[in-house]
């Protein structure tokens, strides 16, 4: 990769990374949420749901309007709001007003991420582009190792306002670094996206099949992926014995392990296939995930191997199907198609967020229950994700 190449993936992991810890903070701090606000687990997970619906709808509207900009600009004005909603979180007073300020940061974070991943696919060729996804995505595994555990140790040490305030700060000096290091990227615009009708743009999605089976991907897949993770902390505090300072533990150690594997996959998704390497990844995620939601109250290091195992095996899974998903459209629609994809993903968490948060209850003794039916969920999930990944086609011109 050239020296452009790298500082461009640098900054767009940096902001990636701010938008990942954000969304992620939540699920470590789930028990003192419901603490807090005195709320059931059902209402914590519509915590969680509001930003991603809000995403949802936010990535709809800007799939009509995304390809009609420099992504530069796109990129501006998503972090601005994104910085604003996260600021806002800071400051809510109650439970209602924490879940509005969760959906107006979810309406710019949720499109930013997209805006992301399609700036890296106009940019980097598609024999490359896995690669750099993986280098990309990464940003999750340092969230994962720097991020949430210092949230959960600021939560922790202070109150649970203080991860949102620096996040927001540092979001804020992004800004910046958006504005003087990333150069403008016009040349989807020649391909006429930027003169087409807004519906239009939204009705190409939908009028392709493949595009729209790579949307049917998505969701299957974010089912079977994040239906289990918001109850994984409290599940780990209340059924396994976690403190909340040890809940760190889980996302230091699953971070470390992705940092190096992530990178990998992308490799591996290169040279041997997107397909293959999504199938092999999948095939192990279905052992981490029944291992997680059936963990009975065992010794910290066994239940730090079981979720670490999750991490790498689930979270490396994610970069072939990214690959494969930028594959379906050509760069001059791939703007319309990522904001749609990535309204779909985010529709894929708040749903899987809300089935599992009225799945599990809360028994008399405190502990966590019917967690395994939500694993049991996700692992069909999974092996239905593996079939629908079969049918994806790569587009001349991708």
């Amino acid at each position: 990769m050239t020296r452009k190449e790298i500082l461009l993936l640098l900054v767009l992991a940096t902001i990636q990374f701010l938008h990942i810890v954000d969304f992620m903070i939540i699920m470590p701090l789930g028990s003192q949420f419901m603490r807090v606000f005195e709320v059931s687990p059902q209402q914590f997970s519509l915590i969680v749901s509001a930003y991603a619906f809000s995403a949802f709808l936010a990535g709809l509207v800007s799939a009509m309007f995304i390809d009609r900009y420099d992504r530069k600009s796109a990129l501006l004005v998503l972090n601005i709001g994104f910085t604003l909603g996260t600021l806002v979180c800071a400051i809510a007073p109650s439970y209602e007003l924490l879940l509005a300020a969760r959906a107006l940061t979810g309406a710019f974070g949720g499109t930013l991420g997209a805006v992301i991943m399609a700036t890296v696919s106009d940019v980097i060729p598609l024999e490359r582009r896995a690669t750099a996804m993986g280098y990309v995505m990464t940003s999750f595994s340092v969230a994962s190792v720097a991020g949430v555990p210092t949230g959960i140790y600021l939560a922790a040490t202070f109150s649970w306002q203080a991860p949102f305030l620096v996040i927001g700060a540092l979001a804020f000096l992004t800004t910046f670094l958006i504005f003087f290091a990333v150069p403008a990227l016009r040349r989807h615009l020649d391909g006429g996206g930027a003169h087409a009708h807004p519906l239009q743009a939204l009705g190409d999605v939908m009028r392709d099949r493949n595009q729209l089976t790579a949307l049917a991907f998505t969701l299957i897949l974010m089912l079977g992926h994040f239906s289990i993770i918001p109850f994984i902390a409290p599940y780990m505090q209340f059924n396994v014995g976690f403190s909340d300072h040890q809940i760190a533990y889980i996302y230091t150690l699953g971070g470390i392990v992705t940092v190096v594997l992530m990178p990998l996959f992308g490799r591996l998704s290169d040279r041997f296939g997107p397909a293959r390497i999504f199938a092999l990844a999948s095939f192990f995620a279905l052992f981490s995930i029944f291992a997680i939601t059936n963990l009975p109250h065992v010794s910290l290091v066994l239940a730090l191997c079981a979720t670490s195992s999750f991490f790498a095996v689930a979270s490396g899974r994610n970069v072939p199907a990214m690959a494969m998903a930028t594959a379906v459209v050509r760069p001059e629609r791939r703007g319309s198609f990522m904001s749609v994809r990535g309204s779909v993903n985010e529709m894929s968490l708040a749903l899987a967020s809300l089935v599992s948060g009225f799945i599990v209850v809360k028994n008399p003794d405190g502990s966590l229950g019917n967690y395994p039916y939500v694993g049991y969920l996700a692992i069909a999930m999974s092996i239905l994700a593996i079939v629908i990944s079969r049918r994806l086609k790569v587009v001349e011109g991708a």
